[in-house]
Protein backbone atom coordinates (compact mmCIF):
# COMPACT_ATOMS: atom_id res chain seq x y z
CA UNK A 1 0.00 0.00 0.00
CA UNK A 2 1.00 3.35 -1.07
CA UNK A 3 1.77 6.20 1.40
CA UNK A 4 -0.24 9.22 0.82
CA UNK A 5 1.84 12.53 0.44
CA UNK A 6 -0.30 15.70 0.55
CA UNK A 7 2.48 18.65 -1.09
CA UNK A 8 1.49 22.00 -0.64
CA UNK A 9 3.72 24.43 -2.50
CA UNK A 10 2.94 27.47 -5.05
CA UNK A 11 5.51 26.63 -7.46
CA UNK A 12 3.56 24.29 -10.15
CA UNK A 13 6.49 23.15 -11.61
CA UNK A 14 8.40 21.78 -8.38
CA UNK A 15 5.09 19.98 -7.34
CA UNK A 16 4.65 17.84 -10.95
CA UNK A 17 8.20 17.34 -10.51
CA UNK A 18 8.05 15.87 -6.98
CA UNK A 19 4.81 14.25 -7.74
CA UNK A 20 6.30 12.26 -10.75
CA UNK A 21 9.12 11.55 -8.85
CA UNK A 22 7.71 9.94 -5.63
CA UNK A 23 5.38 7.89 -7.12
CA UNK A 24 7.65 6.88 -9.70
CA UNK A 25 9.13 4.75 -6.50
CA UNK A 26 5.77 2.93 -6.00
CA UNK A 27 5.60 3.70 -2.66
CA UNK A 28 4.05 7.00 -2.25
CA UNK A 29 0.64 8.22 -3.71
CA UNK A 30 1.08 12.13 -3.84
CA UNK A 31 -1.77 14.88 -4.27
CA UNK A 32 -0.35 18.19 -4.75
CA UNK A 33 -2.26 21.67 -3.68
CA UNK A 34 -0.43 24.76 -5.15
CA UNK A 35 -2.85 27.16 -3.35
CA UNK A 36 -1.83 28.08 0.43
CA UNK A 37 -5.55 29.31 0.82
CA UNK A 38 -7.13 25.57 0.55
CA UNK A 39 -4.24 23.98 1.91
CA UNK A 40 -6.24 23.00 5.30
CA UNK A 41 -9.54 21.59 3.18
CA UNK A 42 -7.22 19.24 1.02
CA UNK A 43 -5.51 17.81 3.63
CA UNK A 44 -9.02 16.90 5.37
CA UNK A 45 -10.06 15.11 2.13
CA UNK A 46 -6.71 13.42 1.16
CA UNK A 47 -5.97 12.18 4.79
CA UNK A 48 -2.59 12.45 4.11
CA UNK A 49 0.16 10.22 6.45
CA UNK A 50 2.81 13.19 5.56
CA UNK A 51 2.86 16.67 4.38
CA UNK A 52 5.10 18.45 2.25
CA UNK A 53 4.81 22.20 3.12
CA UNK A 54 6.35 24.73 1.41
CA UNK A 55 7.47 27.64 3.78
CA UNK A 56 7.09 30.94 1.52
CA UNK A 57 4.05 30.98 -0.29
CA UNK A 58 1.62 34.00 -0.82
CA UNK A 59 -1.48 34.43 1.24
CA UNK A 60 -1.01 31.65 4.08
CA UNK A 61 2.78 31.14 4.73
CA UNK A 62 3.75 27.61 5.74
CA UNK A 63 3.98 28.46 9.09
CA UNK A 64 0.03 29.91 9.33
CA UNK A 65 -0.43 26.30 7.23
CA UNK A 66 0.99 23.76 10.03
CA UNK A 67 -0.82 26.12 12.79
CA UNK A 68 -4.06 25.45 10.95
CA UNK A 69 -2.84 21.79 10.62
CA UNK A 70 -1.84 21.74 14.32
CA UNK A 71 -5.46 22.95 15.58
CA UNK A 72 -7.39 20.77 13.76
CA UNK A 73 -8.01 17.23 15.66
CA UNK A 74 -6.75 14.89 13.24
CA UNK A 75 -4.59 16.64 11.09
CA UNK A 76 -2.27 17.66 13.74
CA UNK A 77 -1.47 13.94 14.46
CA UNK A 78 0.39 13.97 10.82
CA UNK A 79 3.81 14.81 10.82
CA UNK A 80 5.29 18.31 8.62
CA UNK A 81 7.64 18.19 6.92
CA UNK A 82 8.65 22.16 5.99
CA UNK A 83 10.37 22.61 2.60
CA UNK A 84 12.40 25.89 2.10
CA UNK A 85 15.33 27.42 -0.06
CA UNK A 86 15.71 29.57 2.98
CA UNK A 87 17.76 27.02 4.60
CA UNK A 88 20.92 25.97 2.12
CA UNK A 89 21.66 22.14 2.46
CA UNK A 90 25.53 23.81 4.16
CA UNK A 91 23.35 25.08 6.94
CA UNK A 92 21.61 21.69 7.79
CA UNK A 93 22.87 18.18 9.04
CA UNK A 94 25.18 15.82 7.41
CA UNK A 95 21.64 13.85 5.91
CA UNK A 96 20.40 17.53 5.12
CA UNK A 97 17.30 17.40 7.49
CA UNK A 98 17.37 20.30 10.22
CA UNK A 99 15.14 20.33 12.88
CA UNK A 100 13.11 22.74 13.71
CA UNK A 101 11.02 22.41 17.07
CA UNK A 102 8.65 19.52 16.27
CA UNK A 103 8.75 20.21 12.41
CA UNK A 104 11.68 18.61 10.06
CA UNK A 105 13.13 21.46 7.45
CA UNK A 106 14.64 20.48 4.12
CA UNK A 107 16.14 22.79 1.90
CA UNK A 108 15.88 23.31 -2.01
CA UNK A 109 16.95 22.02 -3.96
CA UNK A 110 15.63 18.67 -2.33
CA UNK A 111 17.51 15.67 -3.04
CA UNK A 112 14.67 13.31 -3.74
CA UNK A 113 16.72 9.93 -2.17
CA UNK A 114 16.88 11.87 1.03
CA UNK A 115 13.88 13.34 0.81
CA UNK A 116 11.77 9.58 0.54
CA UNK A 117 14.32 8.73 3.69
CA UNK A 118 12.47 11.85 5.53
CA UNK A 119 8.87 10.43 4.35
CA UNK A 120 9.77 6.72 5.49
CA UNK A 121 11.02 8.12 8.64
CA UNK A 122 8.24 10.39 9.24
CA UNK A 123 5.94 7.88 8.60
CA UNK A 124 7.34 5.29 10.68
CA UNK A 125 7.92 7.60 13.40
CA UNK A 126 4.25 9.17 13.84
Amino acid sequence: MAHKVLVIDDEAGFTKLLKMNLEKSGEFEVRIENNSMKALAAAREFHPDVILLDVVMPGLDGGDVAAQFQEDPILRQVPVIMLTALVSPGETSQDAVAQSGSLTVLPKPVNIEKLMNCLTNAIATA
